[in-house]
């Protein structure tokens, strides 16, 4: 028991949520850089450049500089164990990123220095107040003029109503920064210039504010005006109050750039001090306390084909109490079968390392025969509950999708049943049609084109993609005579979804409301009621 606690009590496990191109998928590699987990960054900044961010190991990612899918990465650092969970940034793929904050025990919310609060970070907080989770920071992008950073706390605390408190703060003045003041410690750190482009270790020197060396090397304007602001924020700031954090009501502030190593090591060192540990987790028997109960955990993210060379499936599972051991028989509540997790892993990018133990907060892959589906709860032998359900976000854009080639239809079905199982699109069918066909809904239009390279790529399987005028879903529940005959439906289209659930596709909200007072005896529901696994 002693040994569940210590080990539960240094494990880190966070996401990392912002606007696309804010810097997340470099701020990653950095963090593994200090980590010690590799010895030279990546870039993402060139579609073709010969480097790729180690988070980004799809394809399709390396060659649009974007990130489509969550990276799950783990380190050591100075006694934590860290698991990192890189969320795709782009709004098309939200959904992944709402999963991936279900098995979070914390945020770091990235802002670019010059944008400010954008809109898909709004959207990404909005999750993250929902589950009450802290929320840290990161202003990057320090080396680009930009905002002040007055002006980025006042935009912060009005925008997302969350109040900061600034952990450290840049030195310098009219976006020229030479370091950051650390407020808890007094000190000035200062960078050495950056010669190698951010792929190694940045060097600098500490010092406190008052050593008058600093005041030298800086200069008196810039001195004064770091004085000066360090006055106004003791005085006129918020105090900082861990109480606050820990319910989401304060954000600490880091200011620093990703891409040239500024200020990383102290976001990071200040962030390991200050984020929670492992906490317990709602389910059907209430709360699940990580070092008392026995072994659970729950799938958050199945991913097909990360290794093209073996056709592999593999489930994501985040550890929620007990200590998993290799080869331990475990209950899976949705089938209610033993299942012995023979071959567990845990990665950084695409290398994989075989686990023999893991501990609450811990993420690792399993191979998955196709018995796991996203939101499904492990459990010890013994047990039997279930953890609450994950957010199911309804489609809103919709396309008939079938292979060019008919010789291809085993392989065409066999993507299209993968994808669906991760959770990339949601497929629907329609009962009569004659052409092997199905009807794909999506939250994004990127979604579509990630569908069709990953079938060509993947499963040698080359798309026609027939995009429809819908943008509203409707599962439908009531006696079959009045699914038989709804009234009003001309401009719409009934489809079943893989749980052969009748689901009414409208091309707006006006059609929909039509529709509604015309079939009285029919429930228009905005999602499945079991939206545990669709």
């Amino acid at each position: 028991m002693e040994e569940l606690k210590q080990e539960t009590l240094r494990r880190r496990t966070y996401a990392i949520i912002s606007h696309p191109d804010a810097g997340k998928t470099t701020l990653t590699e950095k963090l593994l850089l200090y980590g010690g987990a590799i010895r030279l960054a990546g870039t993402v900044k060139a579609r073709k450049a010969n480097k790729h961010a180690v988070s980004d190991w799809m394809e399709i990612e390396k060659q649009r500089g974007i990130s489509v899918t969550s990276s799950v990465l783990q380190f050591d650092y100075d006694g934590y164990r860290v698991n990192i969970l890189d969320t795709p940034g782009h709004q098309d793929f939200s959904e992944d990123t709402y999963r991936t904050l279900m098995a979070a025990d914390s945020a770091v919310m990235l802002i670019d220095v010059a944008k400010g609060v954008e809109d898909q970070t709004k959207k990404l907080f909005k999750v993250c107040r929902q589950r009450n989770i802290p929320i840290f920071t990161f202003v990057n992008k320090l080396d680009r003029f930009g905002k002040s950073p007055f002006e980025l706390m006042e935009e912060i605390e009005e925008v997302l109503g969350i109040r900061c408190y600034p952990m450290n703060w840049p030195v310098g003045i009219h976006g020229n920064y030479v370091g950051i003041y650390n407020r808890r410690e007094g000190q000035v750190e200062l960078f050495d210039k950056d010669g190698g482009h951010g792929k190694t270790i940045r060097s600098s020197s500490k010092a406190s504010l008052d050593d008058p060396i600093f005041r030298e090397t800086l200069g008196d304007e810039v001195f004064q005006a770091l004085k000066d602001d360090i006055e106004l924020l003791d005085m006129a700031g918020d105090a900082f109050d861990m109480d606050q954090v820990t319910a989401g009501e304060l954000t600490p502030m880091f200011f620093g750039s990703a891409m040239t190593n500024f200020g990383v090591r102290n976001f990071l060192e200040e962030f390991l001090r200050l984020a929670p540990p492992p906490v317990a987790r709602q389910a059907s028997i209430g709360e699940v306390n990580p070092v008392e109960q026995p072994f659970s955990a729950f799938v958050f993210k199945i991913q097909a084909n990360m290794n093209p060379a073996h056709r592999d499936r593999l489930a994501f599972i985040r550890i929620c109490s007990g200590k998993f051991t290799r080869g331990m028989p475990v209950f899976h509540a949705e089938t209610g079968k033993l299942i012995k997790l023979a071959q567990p892993q845990q990665f950084l990018a695409q290398e994989r390392n075989l686990v023999e133990e893991a501990y609450p907060g811990d993420i690792i892959g399993l191979f998955d025969p196709g018995v796991f589906g996203i939101g499904d709860t492990l459990c010890a032998e013994g047990q039997d509950f279930k953890f609450e359900n994950f957010p199911v976000f309804p489609p809103e854009l919709f396309a008939k999708v079938q292979a060019k080639d008919s010789m291809k239809r085993k392989q065409f079905v066999k993507g299209m049943t993968q994808l669906t199982q991760e959770g990339a699109v949601q497929v629907f069918r329609q009962p009569d049609s004659a052409v092997e066909a199905f009807i794909i809904g999506t939250v994004g239009s990127l979604q579509f084109e990630v569908l069709e390279y990953r079938l060509k790529n993947e499963y040698g399987v080359d798309l026609l993609i027939d995009r429809l005028a819908y943008s509203v879903a409707r599962w439908l529940i009531g006696e079959e005579q009045d699914l038989s005959s709804l009234k009003g439906i001309d401009s719409g289209m009934v489809i079943r979804d893989i749980q052969d659930r009748p689901v009414l596709l409208l091309s707006n909200e006006w059609s929909l409301r039509w529709v509604e007072e015309r079939n009285p005896d029919v429930k228009f529901l905005v999602v499945p009621q079991d939206a545990r696994r669709v």
